[in-house]
């Protein structure tokens, strides 16, 4: 298969991008080392939809070394980086990426990619899955398996499980703990503010944050807006979670009164209308809204046009909304995902953890899908320690182990 780039010359910086990721991600680099001496995918088809940056052409490249005919796509319009997808055409990855895709081309994309017949997926955020169990049904009686890389994914996997719809294996790599741990926590964290600050260049020190929704994601953005200096608001559904928040030290309350005080918004509950007209029209001028969610739904788009009399880019994914009143509020990266959209994604250290498990769980499948039922799966227990003392092991970190004597202790407790 020929693979669709926006431009091949653009390899050269795209190969310097990913062997600089390769220096950072110790475990992966041990798998691939195994990997490409064992060869277990010989002869397998994979699509991999993700976003297509260099830690996720690193994991592709892994998966062909270990003889996979590899294709990989973008999961987002915007998270494609061109050199990259030009570096991993040139290193025998079929690609179908660019960055800026409009929705035909995303989709033409993913359709390309399925024609591949693939045995095995690696999805971010149910796109693929969607299409095999909708206009590529027929696919689906081929596939061993696949696993989902995100929550939002996971959740739409697991509402076509609930249905009994579900055509194949998945498993949710979000939810081992070598992923969600880290990457929804550290990765997230760290990355939103990357992009955030990066693209407006303002501090956040001092600035009011409004962080909506306090899951694993919306924990790190919250840490880390704490740790650069902001006052955190916290708005939720979840009564535990709202108590947590709280406890954690961070105010509480709706988004109807969190709305007039924030300077920053950013929105990570995987849902859709979080922010919308009733809330544009109390917030401050110069307020900003950035989306850490897996799609651009969370911040209503529509409604925040409709609100405005004017609308123009000031800055590189700055859009500046003027509302009728003439106060100016500003939307980051069209309401993708901030952190891809505008920045480089999650640390490499952080994704080295979550990739790891991705290449875990395509073995896995290739070793156990005979076995294993048309549902969400999660992986064994014993993987997330494999990785997690693999990387332990790169640190140079040493942890203590049970005596004899103590194993006894606890099996007869």
């Amino acid at each position: 298969m020929k693979s669709i780039v926006r431009d091949i010359s653009l390899a050269p910086q795209g190969h310097d991008k990913i062997n600089w990721v390769k220096e950072f991600m110790p475990v992966l680099n041990i798998l691939n080392e195994d990997l490409s001496k064992t060869k277990p995918l010989t002869g397998k088809n994979l699509v991999i939809t993700m976003h297509l940056e260099a830690k996720t052409a690193y994991l592709a490249l892994v998966l062909k070394n270990a003889g996979a005919n590899v294709c990989i796509t973008g999961s987002n319009p915007l998270s494609t980086q061109d050199d990259v997808a030009a570096a991993l055409a040139e290193q025998g990855v079929t690609v179908y990426a660019w960055y800026n895709t409009t929705e035909e081309e995303y989709e033409q994309f993913l359709h390309k990619a399925l024609d591949t017949k693939p045995d095995i997926i690696i999805d971010d955020g149910g796109d693929l899955v969607s299409l095999l169990h909708g206009q590529r049904s027929d696919l689906a009686a081929g596939i061993l398996g696949g696993s989902e890389e995100t929550t939002t994914g996971v959740l739409r996997l697991q509402s076509l499980a609930d249905a009994g719809k579900l055509k194949f294996p998945m498993i949710a790599v979000n939810d081992a703990n070598c992923k969600y741990l880290f990457d929804n926590r550290y990765g997230t964290g760290q990355s939103t503010w990357d992009g955030i600050m990066r693209t407006t260049n303002l501090t956040v020190t001092g600035k009011t944050v409004v962080v909506a929704g306090y899951g694993w994601c919306g924990k790190g953005v919250a840490m880390r807006a704490k740790g650069l200096g902001a006052n955190v608001i916290i708005t939720e559904i979840d009564p535990v979670k709202a108590i947590e928040a709280v406890f954690d030290g961070f105010q509480v309350m709706p988004m109807q009164q969190a709305a007039a005080l924030g300077d920053i918004f950013v929105t990570l509950t995987g849902c859709k209308d979080v922010i919308t007209g009733e809330h544009f029209v109390k917030m401050k001028s110069g307020a900003m809204m950035a989306n850490a969610g897996h799609f651009d739904v969370e911040i209503n788009k529509d409604d925040l046009a409709k609100h405005a009399v004017s609308i123009r880019k000031v800055r590189k994914n700055i859009e500046e909304f003027v509302l009728k009143d003439g106060r100016k509020i500003y939307l980051l990266a069209e309401g993708r995902l901030v952190n891809l959209a505008a920045g480089d994604g999650h640390p490499t250290e952080i994704m080295d953890l979550s990739f790891a498990m991705q290449a875990l769980s395509v073995l896995y499948i290739l070793e156990n899908h005979k076995n294993m039922e048309n549902d969400v799966h999660k992986l064994p227990r014993e993987l997330d320690l494999k990785v997690a003392a693999l990387k332990l092991q790169a640190m140079n970190i040493s942890i203590d182990q049970l005596s004899a004597e103590q194993i006894e202790y606890l099996q007869q407790a």
